[in-house]
């Protein structure tokens, strides 16, 4: 039987590349000299310090043009409050998105079912698991997922025959 998997995966290698390009325009600029405005990537989180808000916002900036330019969809990005952490420095926490959450993946199920297409979809560890009989509806299926959840960057792998 035909299946495949819906999931939501970034490539952390472009990333990382983003996030060290971003480090190095950082320590180059004439606006930040001076400043503790640092970028760092550990664990699937970015963390951005720098002494405002202002500074902040610039170096998200940096960090989402670099990343598009690396190919990687800014919609992986789950971006936190601003904190702040002593003196007159402030932090902000991104974290970057991996895996269907159970909500969204349920989300995606229930539109499965409702659509009335003969295939079968099953939660699995963070993907979703579709099976059906015929490649055609798959492919239907895959067309209904992109047009009903565009705000997350799904991906589909292990198309089989």
């Amino acid at each position: 039987m035909p299946t495949f998997d819906t999931v939501c995966d970034p490539n952390m290698v472009d990333v990382k590349h983003g996030v060290e390009n971003t480090a190095k325009e950082i320590a180059n600029r004439f606006d930040f000299k001076g400043t503790p405005a640092s970028i760092e990537l550990k664990d699937k989180e970015i963390t951005l310090i720098g002494n405002a808000d202002f500074q902040l916002t610039q170096i998200e900036d940096v960090l989402r043009a670099k990343l598009t330019k690396a190919n990687v969809d800014v919609r992986f990005l789950d971006i936190g409050d601003v904190q702040k952490i002593g003196g007159d420095k402030v932090k902000r926490i991104i974290k970057v998105r991996s895996g269907i959450e159970a909500e969204l993946a349920k989300k995606i199920q229930r539109h499965i079912k409702d659509s009335k297409l003969k295939v079968q979809a099953a939660i699995n560890d963070g993907k979703v698991r579709v099976t059906g009989a015929k490649r055609d509806d798959l492919q239907a299926t895959m067309a209904l997922i992109r047009k009903e959840i565009p705000d997350m960057p799904l991906s589909f792998d292990n198309f089989r025959d």
